[in-house]
């Protein structure tokens, strides 16, 4: 089976109640815990990073299932928001309107042979786009932390496809 260097991935985590989003429309299809639980993870990578995604009620589940797939949590990127006009972009949340994504990340075994350390921010200050869409800094970061790595995306969407990676999800 081949192997990557990095998983990126932004699961489609199901909401917790039936009604949270308080007129927003979700634009994807949902899916339980115990389906992303299943992923063959560990026939994908022996040695690397994987980048997950994580919305606020789901940092539990994000932080076991790592620990599940044999990661130990090591750092975090955090996305501001921001409008045309660069200012933060406030979406809505269940407490406080929400104007930032993280991304956990997770190591398992050795380090990848091209990786370069201390490379980027772990903040990404960059423009909202379309739903559910993540910053193009994103896929940079990665490039620059493990130049020339083998990238594996899974719940990819069109709008995510890039040269030198291999993308998976149920929208291509």
């Amino acid at each position: 089976a081949c192997q990557f260097d990095v998983i990126l991935m932004d699961p489609p985590w199901q909401l917790a109640s039936q009604a949270p989003t308080r007129g927003v429309a979700i634009a994807y299809q949902q899916l339980p815990d115990v389906c992303i639980e299943s992923l063959p993870i560990h026939l994908l990578q022996t040695n690397g990073f994987i980048f997950i995604w994580v919305i606020n009620n789901k940092y539990t589940k994000a932080f076991r299932l790592m620990k599940q797939w044999g990661y130990t949590y090591v750092d975090d990127i955090t996305w501001v928001k921001q409008t045309v006009n660069r200012r933060m972009a406030k979406g809505h949340g269940y407490y406080l309107q929400h104007a930032k994504e993280t991304c956990l990340i997770g190591k398992k075994g050795a380090d990848p042979p091209t990786l370069q350390r201390s490379v980027a921010s772990d903040v990404i200050f960059s423009e909202r786009r379309g739903q559910s869409q993540k910053p193009e800094e994103m896929y940079e970061i990665i490039e620059q932390l493990i130049p020339g790595g083998k990238y594996l995306e899974i719940f990819g969407r069109k709008n995510n496809l890039r040269d030198y990676w291999v993308t998976v999800g149920n929208e291509l």
